[in-house]
């Protein structure tokens, strides 16, 4: 199959249209079979319930070129569940998991071309959404919803790729006990970009979120999940009920422990610990994981031993074999590799 004509190795991590996207709509209490099309506008009432109430859901996940040429997505299966449990949360209705593959399969085989070539250091981002479409004033959860897939080729989330990032911690709180920070809901987001453009005039990469309620212990960040690691090379993660459960930071936990026979935990992890740990990284599908070299508390500066030129030693073993797997250089667990074609 001849490729678009795409610089891969120079994509930022941006929109670039793609030929076709699937589209279904919910109506009277069921779905439609959905179809791939052309267009990529979506036309909603002036008084649609994600327009007024912000009744949105989204999951991000990425298709690849393995080096022996085939083209698969990682683990879509737990995309579909994660997106299933934020639908119940915002009351939506759950599109069937299994269509929910079906679909992407069906958005990745329809844009085939603009899957990047293997080595290229890109890939496919795909963008499952679901929303409320018809007229809603009352307070209330929409009627009707449209649940769609588009896709779009990036390169690294953040730029300078592997570069390890400084973070400051926020004075803003990302998700509240008992709200919504344990689902992909698009409000999540909004609530976070002050923040992160805040960070970002002050010289910052990302924000570093404290629960609410205490402020004392380590939550995640706008988009990625927090992976620590011990000076005697134990893997740590925070533990909460408002954080995103990352299908990334699962993934590398489990490579942590199965393939690189490390030790690992997942718990509360307290700020004034961190300056403790011997490296630090953020991990999230468009990220997949980056180094953090320096963490900025209110003027005290917590510097990992990692330093600022590259990933750790842990860090950058978990990095080489997660991307192994997902690139077919390295087994993959049985389930974890959906091959498209």
């Amino acid at each position: 199959m001849e490729k678009k004509n795409i610089d891969w190795s120079n994509l930022g991590f941006g929109y670039i249209q793609t030929d076709m996207r699937f589209v279904s709509n919910y109506k009277d209490g069921a779905w439609d079979e959905g179809a791939l099309t052309e267009d990529a506008t979506v036309v909603i009432s002036e008084c649609a319930g994600v327009l007024q109430y912000a009744q949105t859901i989204f999951e991000g996940m990425k298709a690849y070129t393995t080096e022996d040429g085939h083209i698969v997505v990682f683990r879509p299966d737990l995309n579909a569940s994660r997106m299933a449990d934020s639908a119940r949360r915002l009351e939506m209705p759950v599109y069937p998991e299994d269509k929910f593959v079906e679909a992407v399969v069906k958005t990745v085989e329809a844009n085939a071309s603009y899957v990047p070539p293997y080595g290229s250091g890109a890939s496919l981002y795909l963008r499952p959404y679901m929303f409320g479409s018809n007229p809603v004033i009352g307070v209330k959860p929409a009627d009707e919803y449209q649940f769609r897939v588009f896709a779009t080729p990036v390169g690294p989330y953040f730029k300078g790729g592997v570069k390890p990032l400084t973070l400051k911690v926020s004075d803003f709180d990302r998700a509240a006990p008992c709200g919504t920070g344990h689902i992909k809901a698009g409000l999540n987001y909004a609530m976070s970009l002050h923040a992160i453009v805040t960070a970002h005039e002050e010289g910052y990469d990302e924000n570093m979120y404290l629960d609410a309620s205490t402020r004392t212990k380590v939550e995640e960040t706008g988009g990625a999940n927090f992976l620590f690691v011990t000076k005697d090379n134990k893997v740590v993660t925070p533990k909460s009920d408002s954080i995103l459960p990352s299908i990334t930071r699962r993934s590398l936990m489990y490579v942590a422990k199965e393939y690189l026979g490390l030790e690992v935990e997942e718990r509360e992890v307290y700020i004034d610990e961190v300056k403790d740990f011997a490296e630090c990284g953020l991990c999230g599908t468009a990220a997949v994981i980056s180094p953090v070299g320096k963490i900025v508390n209110h003027g005290e500066e917590i510097c990992f031993p990692s330093g600022m030129e590259k990933m750790g030693p842990i860090t950058q073993k978990l990095y080489d074999t997660l991307t192994g797997i997902q690139m077919g250089r390295i087994e993959a667990p049985e389930g974890w590799i959906k091959v498209i074609c």
